[in-house]
């Protein structure tokens, strides 16, 4: 009988759920598929993996910043703890070092319980993943995650006189996000060599500066993601050329989907968000190196326009 496996991926947001996806599906693969994941509503993982062969079944755990979540606080532990017990899981693998979620799965009656080395407060996310699972599965595991899609969604209907662009303009706060006008300068004057669709990577948060762009002189060229389901989105990312834009979810699901970027990392690590895709050519605020951006680094006045450009220009062509 197939082993009843649990992962519990208790990260926020879809890049990280995104960067987890190597080791997951290696887990799954292992456990031929029999594999539960215990995620976040906001890692939009059931979008992500709508057409993943590897998963069985999505949990939602209900947590939030304030406390006032499902499985928040004493009850909320109680109530994920009978969730779990219900399942009946042969073993777990927890990519977080909580001593929450150890006790859950452990009062759950789970037999065999993999987990990060408990209170750990800092680690780079890609590594520390990398290293737990090839620990746990004895095998060596690529960093490059990879998003499943159903081939029947992948019709080739764009039209080949144009490069295709995904623009980034989107973010988690303003620190990590260049200025709207530098993505519309760039558009233009990158249509003015090519001949360019773009396709603004934004949600409905994110309108104000969807109209932005779109008043502008390049509006006229450019298609919003604000009204799609991520699950819509990921067809049309596919069928991209090219993804330019902030360090965000977006560019996460362009690397997952095989598309190359450009990656302006303007307050956030480099080394743990940059790194883990070949796919993947960075962009630094000026005065910076790979080692010493963080998630206090506030370079987005430091970015540089010609660097972007030009590594976008010689990625299209």
């Amino acid at each position: 009988m197939k082993m009843k496996v649990l992962v519990i991926q208790p990260k926020i947001g879809m890049g990280d759920m995104i960067l987890y996806l190597p080791y997951i599906h290696a887990i799954a693969k292992k456990h031929e598929g029999n594999v539960t994941i215990l995620v976040k509503e906001n890692s939009r993982a059931k979008e992500l993996l709508a057409y993943d062969p590897y998963i069985k079944n999505t949990i939602i755990l209900d947590r939030t910043k304030n406390n006032s979540g499902n499985h928040d606080g004493i009850k909320g532990f109680f109530r994920l703890l009978q969730k779990i017990k219900f399942k009946k899981f042969d073993k777990v693998f927890i990519f977080s070092s909580s001593l929450r979620y150890f006790l859950i799965t452990k009062l759950a009656g789970i037999k065999q319980i993999a987990h990060y080395p408990l209170f750990r407060k800092k680690d780079n996310l890609v590594l520390s993943a990398k290293i737990f699972t090839e620990n746990e599965l004895k095998e060596i595991i690529s960093t490059q995650p990879k998003i499943n899609l159903d081939k029947n969604i992948l019709k080739d209907s764009f039209n080949k006189e144009f490069k295709h662009i995904c623009i980034g303009f989107s973010a988690s706060g303003n620190t990590k996000r260049w200025d709207v006008e530098n993505y519309i300068n760039l558009c233009k004057k990158i249509n003015e060599k090519l001949s360019c669709k773009f396709y603004l990577a934004g949600g409905k948060n994110d309108r104000d500066l969807v109209n932005q762009i779109k008043k502008s002189n390049i509006g006229h060229l450019c298609t919003s993601f604000e009204n799609l389901k991520i699950k819509e989105t990921l067809p049309i990312i596919k069928n991209c050329n090219l993804y330019i834009g902030n360090d965000t979810g977006w560019l996460h699901i362009s690397s997952a989907l095989g598309i190359k970027c450009v990656a302006l990392f303007m307050d956030s690590p480099v080394l743990a968000y940059g790194k883990y895709s070949d796919r993947i050519s960075v962009v630094l605020p000026e005065g910076e190196t790979e080692q010493s951006t963080t998630h206090n680094t506030k370079g987005k006045d430091r970015i540089s326009f010609k660097e972007v450009y030009e590594k976008s220009m010689r990625l299209l062509n």
